[in-house]
This record gives C-alpha cells, structure tokens and sequence, in this order.
C-alpha cells in the first residue's frame, strides 16, 4: 500500500524538488502552495504524513499542523523551515513532529519521512 505526503510549501522550486524525490522514494504525494489549500484536502483525503513549510502565506506550518491534528489525528507531521527561530517554536507548539532545518539533502529527508512513517507503523503493531 502506497502511503500518502501531502506536501505544502510555498517555494515552487523546493515543492517540485521535494515532490519529485519522495515520489521517486514510492509515495504518492498531493503538492499544494499554502496551508489553506492543505486543509480540504486534510479534510477529504486519507494521508499519512503532512509535511510543511512552517513559514507561508495566509496560514503558517504550525497553524496547519494544529488544524490537521483536529482533522485527521492519525497523520504524521514534519516540518521544513530554513529558520532556526522558527524551529523553536515549531518544537513547542507542536513537540511530536519532526524538523527539518533547510538545506538538507534530499536523500535525509526520504531517511527522515521513512522514519517518521515507520514509527506509526510500529507503533500500531
């Protein structure tokens, strides 16, 4: 069974980079550009892991972090940031989920998703 990352980011050139690697790892992935266009999809779709920019337009990561947790408890969250303030906030508001710290290499984040998805699985046997 193909698990699902519904990806948001709102830089274009790291969404395709980041949709294209971890659709190359075997994940079906749903890019979208903001936190507002995540939640009906949240709200409709089954996903496994909702992995966020934390800074965006209309509504950030950890706002969306918040909504997905309300929507759909049993998705994973990850975090992508480039600001390490940000990271510390990200870790108080929401301390189950992972962050990334930009740059990272492509092939830490599918170990990193891996990881983060592996954990449900062996938390549910």
């Amino acid at each position: 069974m193909q698990k699902r990352i519904l990806l948001a980011e709102d830089d274009q050139a790291m969404r395709t980079y980041l949709e294209r690697a971890l659709v190359k790892a075997g994940y079906h992935v749903d890019a979208v550009d903001r936190g507002t266009e995540a939640v009906p999809l949240l709200e409709t779709q089954g996903y496994d892991l909702l992995l966020s920019d934390i800074v965006m337009p209309e509504m950030d990561g950890i706002e969306l972090a918040q909504r997905c947790n309300e929507i759909s408890p049993q998705t994973k969250v990850m975090f992508i940031t480039g600001f390490a303030a940000v990271t510390l906030k990200a870790s108080r508001e929401q301390p189950q989920a992972k962050v990334l710290s930009k740059p990272f290499h492509l092939r830490d984040l599918v170990l990193e998703v891996e990881r983060v998805l592996q954990e449900r699985v062996s938390a549910s046997l």
